[in-house]
C-alpha cells in the first residue's frame, strides 16, 4: 500500500498531477481544493495516498493531510459515494468543512458538491453521524497536518511555506473542546454538533471560547 508520497511535480491536470519520486512518476487523483493549493510544476510536494484496486484499474487519490485522507475512507464507506463523489465533497468543503456539515446535520452543504443529489447527502449525514466526532478528534493529533506546502528552493534543499489559506484553521482547538465537553459528560455527537456550530460563528476561537460558547447552546432552553 502506498500511504504517501514525497517528489518534484512533473506536471498537473485538470483533476490529477505527476509526482516524480526519484524518477518513478505517479499519477495521483487530487480534488479541485488541493490542485489549488499545490506548489507550482518543477517544485517539491507531499501528498497522503490511498489506493484504489478494482479487476481492472488501480488509482491513487492524494491529500494534503492524513485527516483529510481519513475522510475521504470514510466517505466511501456510505452507500453511493465513490471515489469521485468523495472527492467532489472534499472539494467543495474541505476535510474540516465536512467534518462541519455531518456535526450540524447540514446535508445541503455536502449536496453543493458536483454529481451528489439530496437522497446521497443526507445518506452521508445520517449515516457518519455518530464516526464523525471521533474523525474530527483526529486534527490535534495528526502527525504532519501542520497545512504548510513544501517546496524546493535554488539549491534543492526544502523548505517551509507560508500556510495555505485552505489550511485546517482552528482545527485542534475545536478538538479539544470536543474532547473537554465529552469529560463533562456531553455524548460524541451533541458536543461535536456544539463546537461546530460554535466554530462556525466564531472561526478563529481559541479552545476556552469555544467550550463556553457550545455550553451555551448545549444549556437547557428555557
Amino acid at each position: 500500500m502506498i500511504g504517501r508520497l514525497s517528489g518534484r511535480i512533473g506536471y498537473r491536470g485538470s483533476d490529477h498531477v505527476l509526482i516524480d519520486v526519484n524518477g518513478v512518476g505517479y499519477i495521483v487523483h487530487v480534488s479541485d481544493r488541493t490542485l489549488m493549493s499545490l506548489p507550482k510544476t518543477g517544485e517539491f510536494a507531499s501528498l497522503y495516498t490511498d489506493l484504489l484496486v478494482r479487476e481492472d484499474l488501480l488509482q491513487l487519490f492524494g491529500f494534503p493531510t492524513l485527516l483529510e485522507k481519513e475522510w475521504h475512507r470514510l466517505l466511501m464507506s456510505v452507500q453511493g459515494i465513490g471515489a469521485k463523489a468523495s472527492m467532489a465533497i472534499l472539494g467543495v468543503l474541505g476535510a474540516e468543512g465536512v467534518g462541519r456539515a455531518i456535526a450540524l446535520g447540514d446535508w445541503n452543504a455536502v449536496k453543493a458538491a458536483p454529481g451528489v443529489g439530496p437522497k446521497i447527502a443526507q445518506r452521508v449525514v445520517m449515516e457518519l453521524k455518530n464516526k464523525a466526532p471521533a474523525l474530527m478528534a483526529m486534527v490535534s493529533d495528526a502527525p504532519g497536518d501542520t497545512g504548510e506546502a513544501e517546496v524546493v528552493d535554488t539549491a534543492d534543499t526544502p523548505k517551509r511555506a507560508a500556510p495555505r489559506k485552505a489550511a485546517a484553521g482552528n482545527g485542534a482547538a475545536q478538538a479539544e473542546a470536543m474532547s473537554a465537553l465529552a469529560n463533562l459528560g456531553y455524548a460524541p455527537g451533541e458536543a461535536a454538533g456544539a463546537v461546530a456550530e460554535a466554530a462556525r460563528d466564531a472561526p478563529d476561537a481559541a479552545t476556552p471560547a469555544l467550550i463556553r460558547a457550545a455550553l451555551k447552546l448545549l444549556a437547557p432552553k428555557e
